[in-house]
């Protein structure tokens, strides 16, 4: 398996134009799906999740890697961005991407994956804010509801997220609404200002 290196990751999300907000929403699900990583790989419950922290963080990461093209062109992202990751080289974090808004399959009984850490992980940030699961869904139904067949497939999207939350929580000692207090603080800011340094700092050798 070939996943990006977090330099990586920088680079992609600067060669897109990512806007600055959709850099730092992104930042901020790698930090929510990486807290929820590493607290399933570390349930109390003995629950010993196989799971690879470096794909998940870089999936987080690119989740929206072509979202801020999608702005103009009506792309659907989470396809289009699957599609540059995979031409990249990389076809797993490629398929988290993919699903990142909806997937293709879900199980209340297998093993929790990256693709729905992932999946999870970005309806719990709303811009770069961390969110209840509902607040985030009520948000997506207003901005995305816009016609009666995507409204239906916003509900049953958000059936799943909750079915998702039941999953991911219940090999965790504590409610999904304190998730919050188990975040590193200022990882998402810091790992927003590395990657504008990265920028600078790149854009300056390029120059010269």
């Amino acid at each position: 398996m070939k996943i990006p290196t977090k330099e990586e990751c920088y680079q992609f999300i600067h060669e897109m134009k990512t806007l600055d907000h959709i850099a730092a929403h992104s930042f901020q699900v790698c930090r929510v799906a990486l807290a929820v990583t590493d607290l399933l790989k570390d349930s109390p419950a003995g629950v010993r999740v196989l799971l690879n922290r470096e794909l998940v963080m870089a999936s987080a990461m690119l989740h929206d890697i072509t979202k801020t093209r999608s702005l103009k062109t009506r792309e659907r992202h989470a396809e289009t961005g699957a599609k540059y990751l995979h031409e990249k080289g990389f076809p797993e974090v490629a398929d988290i991407v993919r699903q990142h808004v909806s997937l293709d399959n879900f199980s209340e009984t297998s093993p929790v994956n990256e693709i729905e850490i992932v999946n999870y992980a970005d309806k719990r940030v709303l811009h770069d804010k961390i969110a209840t699961l509902e607040d985030r869904m009520n948000y997506i139904m207003e901005r995305y509801g816009t016609s009666p067949e995507y409204i239906q497939r916003l509900h049953r999207i958000w059936e799943i997220a909750i079915a998702q939350e039941n999953k991911i929580f219940k090999n965790i000692s504590f409610p999904p609404d304190l998730l919050v207090q188990y975040l590193v603080p200022g990882q998402a800011a810091s790992e927003f200002n590395a990657y504008k340094k990265w920028v600078l700092y790149n854009s300056s050798i390029n120059a010269q």
